[in-house]
């Protein structure tokens, strides 16, 4: 059972009821309730009757009132009140099937719930939506849902999503689009694949939706070296890279036009390996298409050069006195030149910073890999063993597993210090805690 009741909130609405921990919640209102869509829409009124069942199997019948929209404070044992509902695609470039073996097992655990769209962000394909899920999500009035497309060409996307259900969930697409549903949506664009005319027929078709589709971030395909007996796929060039730019700015333009929205975005990848400028802080809105890589870097240049800019008026005479006298940081190689212009820009603006920044070179997926969120342990050892750091090495957050002090091949912070030397530091992704980090 996933909705037995787990805990209950203090002071909470539900606090004081005869509801106790080990009672499984069955109905609100008349309601079946079979997962956290259910429960959230259903106890949103404020006068509830509740059925639940108790240790023993014995109906408990409870009502209570309480501010509309105010949580009851129940806390379950699934956080879904459901099982999770797992990926069952064969996507030609998923970057989990080009994982090697012997990773932790949650690395290879591939998500695919539209309720954890709705509630963490989640992307997903549609292909485990049935008619009804649909239905309950148009009901619900759920949004927004983040979608990964691809694809508007039913054929083609069968084919990149391995299996025929790509095409066809397309229509539940069309249909949480026509019923007023936002969505964000996604395309892992494969060069010789979907790009080109494909990723042209398939921005045109989502201008079609209207103002249902909120955002469009176009992302290049990851590629790592462990690709065996998987479909042959090429990496962007930098040719490649720049038409699709031109071609999604293109159609951002004409959407800023009509609907003061770009709606159409690029990854920063696409730019860097363009060898073209990032745009503007402006040009990201409110940045929409953050977690997709779409103006990350963007937007730490922005915040790192405001933080250097009110240092700078805070401090009546050289703002030197609270540099780091020595540090080391260690990125990935696509984040590598900006980040040493931008120490760069510090020291011309408070004097000389005394810090070396390694780009690490990706040996463990491959150097087609150039990001910092992929960088392993065993990868920053190798390269930064034996090497002056200095009394600090500075590594970024997205290294390490989410809450954890771990980097993707379980090699630990405190391992990294103990085997460089050095202590570690982790630094938070924004543009201010890397100035705070640097400026002590």
């Amino acid at each position: 059972m996933y909705s037995v009741v787990k805990s209950i909130r203090q002071n909470s609405p539900a606090s004081g009821s005869i509801i106790s921990t080990g009672d499984v919640l069955r109905k609100i209102n008349g309601n079946i309730i079979g997962d956290v869509l259910d429960y959230q829409f259903h106890s949103y009124d404020s006068n509830l009757d509740i059925e639940l069942h108790d240790t023993n199997g014995k109906v408990k019948l409870v009502s209570l009132t309480k501010p509309e929209g105010d949580d009851l404070g129940i806390e379950f044992d699934s956080f879904l009140m459901d099982k999770e509902r797992v990926c069952e695609n064969k996507c030609i470039f998923c970057f989990m099937n080009q994982l090697p073996k012997g990773m932790r097992n949650s690395l290879y655990y591939k998500d695919d719930d539209v309720r954890l769209s709705f509630l963490h962000g989640n992307y997903v394909t549609l292909t485990n939506l049935s008619k009804a899920d649909a239905e309950r999500i148009i009901e619900y009035r759920i949004s927004p849902i983040n979608v990964s497309v691809h694809s508007l060409n039913p054929t083609l996307r069968s084919f990149m999503m391995g299996g025929s259900r790509g095409g066809k969930s397309l229509d539940v697409l069309k249909m949480l689009a026509l019923s007023g549903i936002t969505l964000n949506c996604q395309i892992v664009c494969c060069p010789g694949v979907n790009s080109g005319k494909e990723l042209r027929k398939t921005i045109e078709g989502l201008m079609k939706l209207g103002t249902a589709v909120n955002s469009v971030s176009v992302v290049p395909v990851g590629l790592t070296k462990y690709r065996e007996r998987l479909h042959q796929l090429e990496p962007f060039n930098s040719d490649l890279a720049r038409r699709t730019v031109r071609l999604v700015s293109h159609f951002a333009r004409m959407c800023r036009r009509k609907r003061g929205s770009r709606v159409f975005f690029c990854a920063d990848e696409l730019y860097m390996t363009a060898g073209l400028e990032l745009p503007s802080d402006k040009h990201y809105e409110e940045y929409p298409q953050l977690e997709n890589g779409v103006g990350m870097m963007r937007l730490f240049i922005t915040e790192f050069e405001n933080a250097l800019l009110n240092h700078q008026k805070s401090t009546a005479t050289s703002c030197t006195d609270n540099l780091n006298k020595k540090l080391s940081i260690a990125t990935g190689k696509l984040a590598y030149p900006f980040i040493k212009n931008l120490i760069d820009k510090a020291s011309e603006k408070c004097g000389t910073i005394d810090c070396e920044v390694f780009a690490i070179t990706n040996d463990f997926f491959g150097h087609g890999i150039t990001v910092s969120g992929l960088i392993t342990g065993g990868d920053i050892l190798a390269q930064l063993e034996g090497k002056n750091l200095g009394p600090k090495l500075l590594i970024p957050q997205n290294m390490l597993k989410h809450g954890e002090n771990v980097l993707l091949d379980d090699v630990t912070a405190s391992e990294l210090s103990e085997k460089l030397g050095v202590p570690v530091e982790v630094v938070g992704q924004s543009g201010n805690e890397f100035f705070n980090a640097l400026f002590g």
